[in-house]
């Protein structure tokens, strides 16, 4: 199958090519004919399998046909993402697949007077973040009602991270006579209403199911005492130096502390979490991606925002709360068809948090080191309590009382 056999002209797919886009994968080559055609589309594929695209180039393809000129203060389109890093992304992907088409990104961390200026006149194509967007729309910056597509990416990380609100909002605000596509990565209850309140009579497209990890994927966990991991990540790093390697913090004064040890180590390392800039994280993400940065520690901000294909490890220095982001974490690994390691480390008391994602993978993560904590076992006979040494009663000839 070709992008040409999926019904692109010959000017998309010209420029497809010139971003090494030869071949559609599959979550594009089933959801693309189906969203040519007007289609709402439910999508569900892991991270790293082609989705930007997926709905980029009908978005695209749709906008182009009409001709139309964006009213002041107005989005013909509206691409909504979870987090500033995957919605900067979905731009830079969009502009390499059109020239025509005006195209605008709004997200937190930035002047929001002068994402306003922008919109003022009219964009066709609006990327955003939902937290940013409703900023937006109290200030009058923007006007939904002549928005006639509307994709939601990584929808199950926007539920996650408490956005839902904001989405039954702007959903009101958008045009009801509207094409909706709707991206993620696994399909909680939750993810299944939000559907049926946003999409008419989907067409679902799945490519994998949920929990997968992706095929060139090697992951395993090594069991390890909290008060070693730093020793144990720093042996690891030591082994490919020259490799990217991408460190999982579940919080983020922990991955800052976590990247300071690294650059007393002799490591070149940066972090990106939420109390970073947006600038400051547009800065570590450059230096990663261009190779002066090597060791990049991130919260879950990054998880489903980084689309660097030479990321040859991922660890996971401490398990998600969320088992779901295990799969969203590896997958920043093994991108572009090459291969790649992920490495958890569990303590004791993460044990949890390990069985939650063997829960959602379907299988047990296959150990790399330590001794696997007792309670790991699923049944595991519960520690005896010592027992206490009996009495000796001063009774005749000094035996023990009975």
């Amino acid at each position: 199958m070709t992008f040409t056999e999926l019904g692109l002209s010959a000017r998309m797919v010209s420029r497809l090519e010139a971003l090494g886009l030869t071949q559609p994968t599959p979550i594009q080559e089933q959801a693309i004919p189906q969203a040519l055609q007007g289609n709402d589309i439910l999508g569900i594929a892991q991270t790293g399998t082609g989705k930007t695209a997926a709905f980029g180039i009908p978005l695209i393809v749709a906008l182009s046909k009409q001709q139309e000129r964006p009213a002041p203060r107005s989005t013909r389109g509206l691409v909504l993402a979870p987090t500033r890093e995957l919605a900067s992304q979905i731009v830079q992907s969009l502009q390499g697949m059109t020239a025509d088409l005006r195209i605008a990104l709004v997200v937190g961390g930035k002047s929001i007077n002068a994402q306003a200026d922008k919109l003022a006149r009219g964009t066709d194509i609006l990327v955003a973040t939902p937290g940013r967007l409703i900023d937006l729309m109290d200030r009058g910056a923007v006007d939904l009602g002549q928005t006639r597509f509307l994709v939601l990416d990584e929808a199950d990380q926007m539920l996650d991270i408490g956005f839902i609100h904001a989405l039954r909002r702007i959903a009101t605000m958008v045009a009801k006579d509207r094409q909706t596509m709707m991206f993620s990565a696994t399909m909680p209850k939750a993810m299944a209403d939000l559907s049926r309140q946003y999409l008419n009579n989907p067409v679902r497209v799945e490519v994998s199911p949920a929990g997968k990890v992706a095929d060139k994927v090697t992951h395993s966990v090594h069991f390890v005492a909290k008060d070693q991991k730093q020793d144990l990540l720093i042996e690891l790093l030591d082994a490919h130096r020259n490799d990217r390697a991408l460190v999982f913090s579940r919080t983020k004064h922990g991955a800052e502390r976590l990247m300071k040890h690294l650059d007393r180590a002799g490591f070149a390392a940066t972090s990106i979490h939420g109390n970073k800039s947006q600038g400051q994280r547009d800065r570590a993400i450059a230096a990663f991606k261009a190779g002066s940065v090597r060791v990049l520690v991130a919260t879950d901000v990054a998880a489903r925002g980084i689309d660097i294909p030479g990321v040859g490890h991922v660890y996971n220095y401490d398990l998600p709360n969320v088992p779901e982001n295990y799969v969203h974490r590896i997958g920043r690994t093994a991108r572009a068809g090459q291969s790649g390691r992920a490495i958890a480390f569990c303590a004791a008391d993460e044990v949890s948090e390990l069985k939650a994602i063997e829960k959602v993978l379907g299988t047990r993560v296959e150990i790399a080191g330590g001794h696997p904590w007792e309670a790991r076992t699923s049944g595991a006979p519960k520690p005896q309590a010592k027992k206490r040494p009996r009495r000796r009663s001063p009774g005749r000839g000094g035996q023990m009382a009975a």
